[in-house]
């Protein structure tokens, strides 16, 4: 059953890998030089897939920004490794070239823009303003409060230069955007911050946002250009890769397999040990066999006092241990729930692996696994049982996967 749960995860990840699907969604050479803007998790590989499939003799640059450990050999577009979740000096650099390099181009060029989930952070270019060192600190509060990406997204827009449709509004060429979307309902505006895509949310909404999780916040706010603005007249934002297609391709795994796969959805989100308790629920009133297939982004909040009492995990082994208690060692139900960039929080893990008998291994071995879940250490719980599924970076991003194998 592990190396099943494993290989639906592969075929996952391999749904949204970019040297499968970017090939066919690029357009032909522009009469002058392309340009290229990549930033995510994604990044680099989207950025070498170009290279693989672009003419010799047509005129290639740019730069790629991923997350450190995430980069890979280019010849022609330059890698450079950056902070995430929070942003660093490297990434705004690196952002801020950006913005130079796509304010240069003419009619006759072209903007290309490839971009992925983590490029919120990646892509830092604060507003003038607006401090990096503001930024960052602003930036682990909202990941503290457990604010949805589309909320801290909604921020990260009114404090950049670069982000909320700011970097394809600086640009005269035509400006086509590639997107593999890690969030949920795949809009790309809240992708990356969408620099290339008008922003329909507000300095107000930006406001709200802080006021609803207690952050003080006292730089300045900045406005983005908006829907309909003539800014985005020659430009295209194209989504080639989503968290569904990425399900579906996992289902297919099962259903070879003589398992009846069902489909959740790729939307799911909440604070992930409340979406593990549901999902126990859930499966304790399937009839298998079957297996219980969903995506999106859960979140974990740190309660005050918890920060620093040693837990360890992000929200994907969080969701399954959660979800272990719950099932409280039911028969005959596994599962799995891992980030398919290979990165689960801050760990080194994608995520971990849950078998009916985890528990009772646990508690062999003097763990309490309620303890471990109120303390959110689900790391240390998979750890000990040597359960934890590490893949190192995938180089692609699509979000969270999660399935529930009922026997």
């Amino acid at each position: 059953m592990r190396a099943l749960l494993e290989e639906s995860f592969r075929a996952a990840v391999g749904a949204a890998d970019p040297r499968r699907i970017l090939g066919p969604e690029l357009p032909s050479p522009p009469k002058g030089r392309t340009y290229v803007a990549a930033a995510g998790k994604a990044a680099a590989s989207m950025a070498a897939a170009v290279e693989e499939r672009w003419p010799a003799g047509a005129p290639l640059e740019g730069i790629a920004i991923t997350r450190y450990g995430h980069g890979l050999p280019t010849r022609r577009i330059r890698v450079v490794e950056a902070g995430h979740p929070v942003p660093d000096e490297a990434g705004e650099a690196a952002a801020r070239e950006i913005l130079q390099r796509a304010g240069d181009l003419t009619e006759d060029d072209l903007l290309l823009a490839l971009l992925s989930g983590g490029g919120s952070s990646l892509l830092s270019l604060p507003a003038p303003e607006v401090s990096m060192a503001e930024l960052k600190g602003l930036t682990s509060r909202l990941l503290r409060s457990g604010a949805p990406i589309q909320e801290m997204n909604t921020v990260r827009k009114h404090l950049s230069a670069i982000h909320g449709g700011r970097l394809a509004a600086a640009c005269r060429a035509p400006v086509l955007a590639l997107i593999i979307s890690d969030v949920t309902g795949d809009d790309p505006t809240h992708i990356a911050s969408g620099p290339c895509t008008p922003d329909p949310t507000t300095v107000e909404d930006a406001k709200a946002v802080l006021a609803k999780y207690h952050i003080d916040w006292r730089a300045p706010f900045s406005e983005s250009p908006k829907p309909g603005s003539r800014a985005f007249a020659r430009t295209q934002n194209k989504v080639i890769a989503t968290a569904y297609r990425s399900l579906e391709a996992a289902a297919e795994v099962f259903r070879r397999q003589g398992i009846r796969p069902e489909i959740l959805g790729d939307t799911i989100t909440g604070e992930a040990r409340a979406v593990g308790e549901e999902m126990a629920r859930l499966a304790l009133r399937t009839k298998g066999p079957a297996a219980l297939i969903s995506g999106g982004e859960c979140t974990v909040t740190l309660q005050d006092g918890l920060q620093d009492a040693g837990g360890r995990g992000g929200r994907c082994a969080e969701f399954l241990l959660s979800l272990g208690v719950a099932l409280d060692g039911a028969a005959n139900v596994w599962g799995i729930a891992a980030d398919t960039d290979g990165i689960d929080g801050s760990e080194d893990n994608a995520g971990a692996l849950l078998a009916p008998d985890s528990l009772a291994r646990a508690r062999a071995r003097g763990l309490d696994p309620r303890a471990l879940l109120q303390r959110h250490d689900s790391y240390g719980f998979f750890s000990s049982l040597g359960d934890l599924l590490v893949t190192g970076p995938t180089r692609t991003n699509v979000n969270d996967y999660r399935a529930i194998v009922v026997g």
